[in-house]
């Protein structure tokens, strides 16, 4: 069974197109070689999927040549994707208190009175 066809039939992209188009930008590999789209997998075979944030690491179950729904293409591979990292925290961005820093408009046109320019 042609690699594109299966990451299609088992939803991880949406479209054959698409499915191809990743395996001749390098962005799929069969076993560890650098998998074109015509490149053949059966029950077995580690296909290893990059892009995005993160690289997915899938097991050939079952072929199948038509796409099926989600539950049915989640028995037809192991995901062996580790998980994502813990997010980390970034503190909060400082907010100036209310009268510090720049004076408003309103407050700049008070000192231009008071000032009697």
């Amino acid at each position: 069974m042609r690699v594109d066809s299966w990451l299609w039939a088992v939803r991880i992209f949406k479209t054959r197109s698409q499915a191809q188009a990743a395996c001749r930008g390098g962005h799929v590999r069969v076993d560890g070689d650098r998998a074109k789209p015509a490149t053949l997998v059966g029950i077995g075979s580690r296909v290893v999927v990059t892009g995005g944030p993160q690289e997915r690491t899938v097991v050939v179950q079952r072929p199948l040549r038509k796409r099926v729904g989600a539950p049915l293409a989640a028995q037809a591979m192991i995901d062996e994707t580790p998980p994502p990292p813990p997010r980390v925290e970034q503190a909060a961005v400082p907010r100036r208190e209310r009268g510090a820093g720049r004076p408003t408009k309103r407050e700049r046109r008070d000192l231009t009175r008071l000032r009697g320019y």
